[in-house]
Order: structure tokens, then sequence, then C-alpha cells
């Protein structure tokens, strides 16, 4: 595994326990859906260093996906729909990780969170093991 796979892995294990500090908090679970969308936007990017799959200069993690889909797939599609709306939609610090529809609910914030883990962990079993 390259040096900059690893280091992408590390920081998306950064946002992962961030997401277990702030699980549960109804307060904050805007930063938890916000740190889930880091955390699989920077394992989705492992993948393109690891393979030279193209350019990183983009936080959508649909287009992401696309990228490493020859690679590896069979991700939840629906949520990094969702979890796009948390980074893209963001343009104020108010409005860092809502949905459209406003904070996420606590088990909404959950399932961003064990998707994140799913996610991250999945690549990183398979870069080890390619």
């Amino acid at each position: 595994m390259k040096t900059i796979t690893r280091e992408w892995l590390n920081a998306a294990n950064d946002d992962l326990i961030a997401m277990e500090v702030m699980r549960g908090r109804e307060e904050i679970t805007n930063m938890v859906a916000f740190h889930a969308q880091q955390a699989i936007e920077k394992s989705f990017k492992a993948v393109v260093e690891e393979f030279n799959l193209g350019n990183l200069k983009t936080h959508h993690l649909e287009s992401l996906y696309s990228k490493i889909v020859p690679v590896i797939s069979g991700f939840n599609e629906n949520i990094l729909a969702e979890l796009d709306t948390v980074y893209i939609e963001a343009r104020y610090p108010g409005d860092l990780g809502l949905m459209p529809h406003g904070k996420p609910s606590i088990e909404e914030a959950d399932i961003y969170h064990q998707e994140a883990l799913k996610i991250k962990e999945r690549i990183e079993v398979f870069l080890i093991n390619k």
C-alpha cells in the first residue's frame, strides 16, 4: 500500500473517531453526518490514489465512487447521495452538516456513522489484501 493511501485511511479514521465521540448527542447529529461524509470521501480517495484513478479535486461522493467502481463497488448509493448534500450544499457555518430537511435524527446519524465505518473498513481490508 502506498504511503499516501495509508494517510487517506488514517485521516478517514480520525473522522470515525470524532463520530464515536459525538454519537447519541441530538444537538450535533449534523456534525456526525458531516464527519461521515468526510470519512467516506477520504476512504474513496485512498482507492483513487492507490490505483491512480484520476483527479482528487472533488468532495462529491458520487463522483469519487464512479472513479473507484471498476476496482471496488457495492456501496449504498442512496447514502452517498444523502451525504453529498451535507458537504456540497453547505456554504455557511450554520449549514455545515445539515441535510436538506435540517439536522438528521439520531437514528439517521447512527446510520451514516455505521455506513462510513463499513465503507472504510471494507476498503482498508481490500487495499491490504490486493
